[in-house]
């Protein structure tokens, strides 16, 4: 039984109250963060949610995180113009970035390859739902 597996069957038996680390997932489409949310707090997580690159900002300026899940195509402000400000940020630097992305061609390959090293992770949507537990928790594990 996994970490996360553990929490959550505690919680649901009501034996423990688990926030668990917070994940904040910046993405326009407001059925993948359903998606998100609905996996991720079931594996102990605490997750927010932002629906654009700006409101994403806004609280992970104002809120404590310890992880984001940042969409690349995005109006108004796409997922590599936000993860520039997050790197860019004094206090936001050393949260780990995975990115997202439902195209995965090699134009995003290298636009990946040019960020090398300032984010953690990059998961394909529709992603599995195991890759993208596994790949949040060894990013988390490893920051311990």
């Amino acid at each position: 039984m996994s970490r996360g597996e553990w929490a959550a069957d505690l919680v649901a038996k009501g034996e423990v109250y688990m926030a668990g680390e917070r994940i904040l997932m910046i993405e326009d489409d407001e059925e993948m963060i359903a998606l998100g949310e609905l996996i991720l707090e079931k594996q102990g997580f605490s997750v927010l949610s932002a629906t654009s690159g700006l409101s994403g900002l806004d609280m992970l300026r104002n809120r404590s995180t310890d992880l984001v899940l940042l969409d690349i195509m995005m109006d108004e402000m796409d997922g590599w113009e936000v993860l520039v400000q997050i790197k860019s940020d004094e206090q936001l630097r050393e949260i780990p970035v995975i990115m997202l992305t439902a195209r995965h061609y090699l134009e995003d390959e290298q636009e990946t390859a040019r960020y090398s090293g300032q984010y953690a992770g990059y998961i394909v949507k529709p992603f599995v739902v195991r890759e993208l537990v596994d790949e949040v928790e060894r990013i988390l594990s490893a920051r311990k």
